[in-house]
């Protein structure tokens, strides 16, 4: 892509509006060093220096959007405790709209600690409990979609299964995006598959792809483009969701972007090292969607998606990709 092109898609993301529909948690590193291994049990002593706390989750596009200047609302439920009010306070900082953050007293806020130590996770324990949302808080959702839709460019659903969406409020949404000719988009969960029908764009990674297409994970094979069970997965997807943009991203094979009546595009991988791929479908779904409601063509979308996610897991943690190091990466790329 040309400089003058990409610099003309970017320069449009401060102008729009996306609104977010999915499951928030915090993400919390607790970072350190080992030197030793504990003489209790062969595990390794984290010697704790530092600790910090993120959106995570649909939070987490949430925070990618911020980052390459788009405007946020986002549409979820937490527990009325301290996590929620940390991840609350998090969002308000980096100026989203979190009037659509449902608090329940009988819901408990997820959070994901990562223990880090040498640029290396160590290990990783979850705290939640994924309970559905009411038929209140469903209805109330649906009522900040409403007055949210007018100003909006794009909606992103982002489901980790953890009671936010459900297939009735999705149709419902999607109806409501749909009859205002929005872009709409969707990261599909392998473990709790929704049916995403006719949206923008769907983002599924192979693992998700392939549970989604269901049919049996096949290992890569070296070359993308003569991938047949990669193949055969795309053109059933393209049929059971009919979305405008199919793309399937391979880590470091890097992308495949399916689309009704075109052949099958590879985009290989932009990334130079890879720290951490945690949170980098969260960034590909994240600058996708942006470039598509910026106008810019699916090629062109899936590119920029692809140099974002080449920068995020080149550090480690739940990390974001700027408008600045987007230039860069096509620099450097294109040298």
């Amino acid at each position: 892509m040309k400089t003058e092109k990409l610099k003309e898609i970017l320069g449009r993301f401060p102008e729009l509006r996306i609104v977010v529909v999915g499951d928030v948690m915090l993400d919390r590193f607790i970072w350190g060093r080992v030197s030793r291994i504990s003489p209790e049990a062969p595990v390794p002593v984290v010697e704790v220096t530092e600790q910090s706390e993120f959106p995570g989750g649909a939070a987490n596009v949430v925070r990618n959007l911020r980052e390459l200047g788009a405007k946020v609302d986002i549409l979820s439920a937490v527990g009325n405790d301290p996590a929620g009010e940390t991840l609350r306070r998090l969002l308000e900082r980096i100026g989203v709209n979190i009037a659509g953050i449902l608090e329940h007293p009988a819901r408990r806020t997820t959070v994901k600690t990562r223990i880090i130590a040498h640029h290396q996770q160590v290990v990783r324990f979850d705290e939640e409990r994924p309970d559905s949302i009411s038929a209140f808080q469903h209805d109330e959702l649906l009522k900040h979609l409403r007055s949210a839709i007018p100003t909006a460019n794009a909606i992103i659903f982002e489901d980790y299964a953890k009671g936010v969406l459900s297939q009735e409020l999705l149709g419902k949404m999607l109806a409501i995006a749909h009859a205002n000719k929005k872009v709409t988009a969707a990261d599909p969960n392998p473990r709790r598959l929704l049916e995403y029908h006719g949206l923008t764009a769907v983002t599924p990674n192979r693992i998700e792809a392939f549970a989604a297409a269901g049919i049996p994970y096949a290992e890569p094979a070296e070359e993308v483009l003569a991938d047949q069970p990669l193949l055969r997965v795309g053109e059933i997807l393209l049929k059971k969701w009919s979305p405008s943009n199919l793309l399937v991203t391979l880590g470091e094979h890097g992308m495949c972007l399916f689309r009704p009546k075109e052949k099958p595009h590879h985009i290989p991988t932009v990334a130079q090292e890879v720290f951490d791929v945690s949170g980098a479908g969260d960034t590909v779904i994240a600058s996708l969607t942006l470039a598509l409601a910026a106008e810019a063509d699916p090629l062109e979308a899936a590119e920029i998606s692809n140099h974002a996610a080449g920068v995020v897991v080149g550090k480690v943690g739940t990390a974001t990709c700027s408008p600045d190091e987007l230039m860069q990466s096509f620099a450097r790329n294109r040298d």
